[in-house]
């Protein structure tokens, strides 16, 4: 009778029964995203693949790949992005870390502009870098004014540097805000403590504060480098017509000329550089990730 009592009482609880209900609950939710997903990404991307093997086939795709336009088209788009890219990064740092950590008066206001820059459509950057530095905007009018000069002097717009100009302009604050939330979360005590030490601000910077951002910065920066590499708004409102794009050739072919088959060839390859560039950050975010959760964690006492 006390083995029986001992064997009932160290046995596990009887699981109760699963529920039929639940278990259908989960698959409509769990299915309901996916069905989603394949209806408004999946499909789409599906049909862009199908019509480039449409009408003239391998030829299609051939044809494209081989053209003279399409290789000076993916040679600066790539060039567009990194340089837009790394200026994006240089300026976002700068700003990031004066709203940080130099107080001034207005840094309210001018995180909040940085704020509204996300909201705003990028023509509208566009617009006003046209109203500023065109050939009849503001610059130019002072310039003509002081100088006398009857042609415009800064005449940039219709260039890459422009385009790239507009595009740093435009996506930096997808820069500014993640560090910024990064250097939130930094201790204000091992600031203290470096400086203590005799450590220069550039210092801090770069051994105490950076190493804490930089996943902050990998994302904002792949975040950038995506939007700049699939930027078809900024590119066509600057009027540049000799800087060829993806995404502008993408439009010329699909809606200028009619070729169907030839866009959705240009479409899948920037679909695969897109899904390239995704999975190479991912990669690099998981690693950076497992490289930071193997070291030890450094705690200063306070005194």
């Amino acid at each position: 009778m006390t083995a029986t009592l001992e064997r009932d009482r160290t046995s596990p609880p009887a699981s109760p029964p699963r529920r039929a209900d639940g278990y259908w609950s989960r698959i409509a939710w769990t299915a309901t995203p996916l069905l989603v997903v394949a209806l408004f990404a999946v499909y789409p991307l599906i049909r862009v693949l199908l019509s480039s093997t449409e009408g003239a086939g391998s030829s299609s795709w051939s044809g494209v790949l081989g053209s003279e336009i399409f290789r000076t088209a993916l040679l600066r788009t790539a060039q567009i992005a990194i340089c837009s890219t790394a200026g994006c990064l240089i300026l976002g740092i700068f700003v990031a870390v004066v709203l940080a950590f130099v107080p001034f008066p207005g840094s309210r206001v001018v995180g909040r502009l940085i704020d509204t820059v996300l909201a705003l459509p990028s023509f509208l950057i566009t617009l006003a870098f046209t109203f500023l530095y065109g050939t009849a905007g503001a610059l130019n009018a002072l310039i003509m004014e002081i100088t006398g000069r009857d042609t415009a002097l800064v005449n940039f717009l219709n260039t890459p540097a422009g385009v790239i100009a507009a595009e740093i302009t435009f996506f930096t604050p997808f820069v500014v805000r993640p560090l910024l939330a990064a250097f939130a979360l930094v201790s204000r005590e091992q600031l203290d403590v470096a400086a203590s030490l005799g450590a220069s601000p550039w210092r801090v910077l770069r051994t105490v504060v950076m190493p804490e951002a930089w996943p902050a910065l990998m994302a904002g920066g792949s975040l950038v480098l995506l939007l700049t590499l699939n930027e078809f708004g900024i590119v066509l409102f600057t009027g540049a017509k000799d800087v060829v794009t993806l995404p502008v050739l993408i439009y010329t072919r699909g809606i200028v000329t009619f070729d169907l088959p030839g866009a959705a060839v240009i479409g899948t390859v920037q679909v695969v550089l897109s899904l390239t560039l995704y999975l190479t950050y991912r990669l690099i975010f998981a690693r950076l990730l497992s490289g930071r959760k193997g070291q030890p964690d450094v705690v200063v006492d306070k005194p």
